[in-house]
Parts: structure tokens; sequence; C-alpha cells
């Protein structure tokens, strides 16, 4: 287990490497680029001046050195001015470098930059949006979990019967309806004046401060329709194949109740494969959150990654992109060391 978890960390670390240098290349693409200085510059900038702009500002070297010093590996710019101050990475714009000065100010020393949406450091930003989304995600997982398989194992104790046929189907046109879909009808339904359910609010801006069910169920409910349809479905697959097997059958012969056969036999060996699928819930309700928190107006991760994105505030949205592909790497890390511990007959080494 434990060479396996350092191929698995090293993998992991190239990974990271090199899907944060992908969002990085893209983010300082030269028409992105543009639109930054003339957004904090002048948006009447002609093309000498926009790129004495970057220049000016450390935008004008090459992608791996740009690259290096956002990670903290080298050494962070120092650019003497027109105006005979200078301008640096780690310190701003002064009229010498300040002796104390940190040489290095990237990703690894904690220094994630600053938005240019909301002026504040892009860590502070992070910090308080996820803590927002973990909330939204915790119920999400409360409610849809234990419906999930609830409705698969109840499908797949009986393959073929009716239970079965009508659950199945309320899982596919669960997984079939998107987010933006059913969050519409249920905000129509249960949220409008026009049609006279007004049970719970439209908006789940409120919740951000104070969850409650009036203001935080429909934005739960929202995102746990459309995941709880897969996990049904994997589980219910699993639970039919495991009720297939020669020792069910033996328990069965033996005069087992049926119900013990299930709970005793049947249950722990068809969770292993939904405990996977369960597992990468996790990053898609990271970033799958998007829509659900902008139709609501949830102001969490999600939300702060459509406006770092349609604002083009490149710090933050690259600080998004580190958090949402570390999420991504520990949760598949989860899910493998956790499916080799539920199945005795996988080993590692």
């Amino acid at each position: 287990m434990g060479m396996f978890l350092l191929r698995r960390f090293a993998v992991m670390l190239a990974t990271a490497l090199c899907l944060t240098f992908v969002v990085f290349a893209l983010t300082n693409l030269a028409p992105n680029l543009e639109k930054v200085a003339k957004t904090q510059g002048n948006t009447r900038m002609s093309d000498p001046e926009v790129d004495s702009w970057l220049a000016n500002r450390g935008y004008g070297r090459s992608l791996p050195v740009k690259y290096g010093e956002w990670l903290g590996v080298l050494p962070g710019y120092v650019i003497e001015q027109p105006d005979g101050t200078v301008r640096g990475r780690c310190f701003g714009q002064a009229d010498a470098r300040p002796p104390d000065a940190p040489a290095r100010c990237g990703v690894l020393q904690g220094d994630w930059g600053t938005s240019t949406v909301f002026r504040e450091p892009v860590g502070a930003i992070i910090a308080t949006r996820l803590a927002l989304t973990g909330k939204l995600m915790f119920w999400v997982m409360v409610l849809m979990v234990p419906a999930a398989l609830t409705i698969g194992v109840l499908a797949g104790m009986r393959e073929g019967s009716r239970t079965d046929r009508a659950l199945s189907s309320v899982s596919i046109l669960s997984t079939a309806t998107p987010e933006y879909v059913s969050g519409v009808i249920l905000i129509t339904v249960f949220a409008s004046s026009a049609v006279g359910l007004r049970w719970f609010k439209g908006t789940a801006t409120s919740a951000m401060e104070n969850a409650t069910l009036e203001n935080f169920l429909l934005p739960v409910v929202t995102i746990a329709l459309f995941g709880m349809g897969y996990i049904a479905r994997m589980t219910r697959a699993s639970m039919a194949e495991v009720m297939q097997e020669q020792y069910i059958r033996t328990a069965r012969l033996k005069g087992v109740r049926f119900r013990n056969v299930v709970l005793k036999h049947a249950l722990r060996n068809a969770l292993i494969a939904p405990f996977t699928v369960i597992m990468l819930q996790i990053p898609w309700l990271l970033n799958g959150v998007v829509i659900v928190e902008t139709l609501f107006n949830y102001k969490g991760f999600g939300w702060t990654l459509v406006q770092a994105a349609s604002n083009n505030d490149i710090e933050l949205l690259l600080g998004v992109s580190v958090v949402s592909v570390v999420v991504v790497l520990l949760t598949q890390l989860i899910s493998d060391v956790g499916y080799v511990r539920l199945n005795p007959r996988i080993s590692v080494t």
C-alpha cells in the first residue's frame, strides 16, 4: 500500500502540474492579456501602448518563466518603470525594492495574487466561497446518497419487476434532466407567484448567512436530483448482479429470510461499486454547481468561477482552477484506496 500511495502521489503531482500549466497558458493568451490591459488601463490604448503596459507588469516574458513565478519556484520579476520606479511581483510598485520583500511569492508560498474584480486576496476569496459551496455539497450528499442507494437497492432486489421498472424509469428521467431545467421547473412551481405555490424562495442568497428550509431546499434538491439517478442506476446494476450469485441462491435455498439475505449477504457486496461513483460525485458537485449557484444567486465556488471567467480575472481564475484540480485528484485517490479496502479480492503492491 505504501508504494501504491507513493506512485499515486507522484502521478497526481505530475497531473496537477500539467493541468495548471494548460490553464495558465490559456489564461495568458494574447487576446486575454490585451483585455486585461484595456480593462485595468485605458480602453483606448493603441497596440504599442498595450504591449508597453503588459511589459511593465511582467506579462511580456516567456510563458514558462511566468508560470514558474506564479507557481513560486522562480524569483518574482523586478522591472524598472518609465518614471524611474520599480515594479515587482512580490512588492508592487516602489521607488526601490524593499529589503524585506521576499524573492519568491507564488502558490507554493501561499500568495495566490489579488483579484482584479473583488480587490481582495484570491486565497481569502476562495476560502470563503469554498466554505459556502461545502455547506451546499454536504446537504446535497445527505439527501442524494441515501435516496439513491435506497432506490437502487429496491430496484435491484427484484430485477424485472414492476418496482424495478418504475424506479429505473425515475432514475433515467432524473439523470436525463439537467439542472438548469429542473431548477427552473422547481422555481416556477414552488417559488413563483404566478403559479401560487410560494412555499420556498426563488433565490438562495440569504442562505449564505442563515440556511433554512425555505431558502436552501430548492438548490439542494436541484443538484441532488441530477446526481441521484446515476448513483441509483449503478447501485441497481450492482445489486441485481449480486442477487444472481451462487452464495445468495444457497442462502435462499437454506431458508434464510429474504430480508436477511439482502441485508447481511448482498448489500455489502452490492455497495462496493457505487462507493466509487459516490466519491466521484464530489468533484462533479464542486464544479457542477456553477449552473445552480448562478440560477439561485448563491455566491459560492461555482458563482465565483463564473465571475472570474466573465470578468477575465486571471489570478482568481487560476486559483479556482488549482482548487478544482486538487479536489479531483484527492477524490480519485480516496476512491481508489476505499475500493481496495472494501473489496479484499483486489491487492496493491
